[in-house]
């Protein structure tokens, strides 16, 4: 557990296990992740929110890692997931976006799990933006997602063993 004050809000990241993962916290974090999407991810129709949507309580079953920041209510504002060296996936609401919560979440992420790999659609240049100034380098890209969708995707990563503190530092790199 660690405790950031994020321009003014305290928050709390706590990692999560199937043993604390409640029905009641899934439907936060389903609350959270549909209020960032529609902040984030115009590209995506309202038929595919909803079926993203059902199929997203057993993705985050699947997570060995699922770190949760709470506010001092205890109520989840954003939330990552971590399988391997790999970030799965981090949403902030969008009520939340712009306070370093999700800066926090990434580098609590590489600092714990040592994440340096991640997949992001292209179509959402906040998130590029972001995973670049964290110090992220993009090295490959799809034309599909993960999940066979026509959403492009490219791939970032950073640097083999590099742990430290991360943020600053721009990454484009040319594909």
């Amino acid at each position: 557990m660690a405790q950031f004050d994020c321009k003014g809000m305290i928050v709390t990241l706590q990692d999560k296990d199937a043993e604390n993962t409640t029905v009641d916290l899934i439907a936060d974090l389903l609350e959270v992740w549909e209020s960032s999407v529609r902040a984030t991810h115009l590209f995506l129709s309202e038929q595919e929110i909803k079926d993203i949507r059902r199929f997203l309580p057993f993705a985050l079953a699947e997570l060995p890692h699922l770190i949760v920041a709470e506010s001092e209510e205890g109520a989840p504002v954003a939330f990552a997931g971590v399988d391997g060296h790999k970030l799965e996936m981090l949403f902030v609401s969008a009520e939340n976006r712009g306070k370093g919560i999700g800066k926090r979440l990434l580098q609590y992420a590489v600092a714990r799990y040592g994440v340096r790999e991640l997949a992001v659609n292209e179509q959402n240049p906040q998130a590029i933006g972001f995973y670049e100034h964290m110090g992220f380098l993009r090295y490959k890209r799809s034309d599909t997602d993960e999940q066979g969708n026509p959403y492009p995707v490219l791939y970032m990563k950073r640097e083999k063993g590099d742990r430290s503190a991360i943020g600053g530092s721009g990454g484009k790199r040319n594909l």
